[in-house]
């Protein structure tokens, strides 16, 4: 077991150990990206509930989704598909049918403050 208690016996498979978050470089890339922009569309598939963001174009649509669910995972983002963004373009998500949107949690606003005062890329 690990020594935080939350993990299921591996500390990077929720980055959280010791009162610290470990994050990769595309955990870091979207939590910029929503410190710029506070909601950010995401979709899912009707029978899949995997979470796209078709608009990133830095990673891959499954590395994307990967992001999406270990930023959640360490309840640094919220998803919720209750709460669809207006003016999402049909472009990227024409093609799936449950539309939601990406926040920052309280705890991943406190990890972007942190960053920015320590000065961590």
């Amino acid at each position: 077991m690990s020594g935080c208690g939350n993990c299921s016996g591996d500390c990077q498979s929720c980055g959280r150990c010791g009162g610290s978050y470990v994050l990769n470089e595309g955990e870091m890339h979207l939590l910029q990206k929503l410190a710029q922009i506070p909601f950010l569309p995401v979709a899912r598939r009707a029978d899949d509930v995997t979470p796209i963001y078709p608009e990133g174009k830095e990673f891959t649509q499954r590395e994307y989704s990967l992001i999406l669910q270990c930023l959640e995972k360490k309840q640094l983002i919220s998803i919720d598909f209750d709460a669809p963004l207006k003016g999402c373009g049909d472009d990227a998500y024409g093609n799936y049918p449950i539309r939601g949107s990406i926040a920052l949690t309280a705890t991943g606003q406190q990890i972007l403050e942190l960053l920015d005062i320590q000065g961590a890329d």
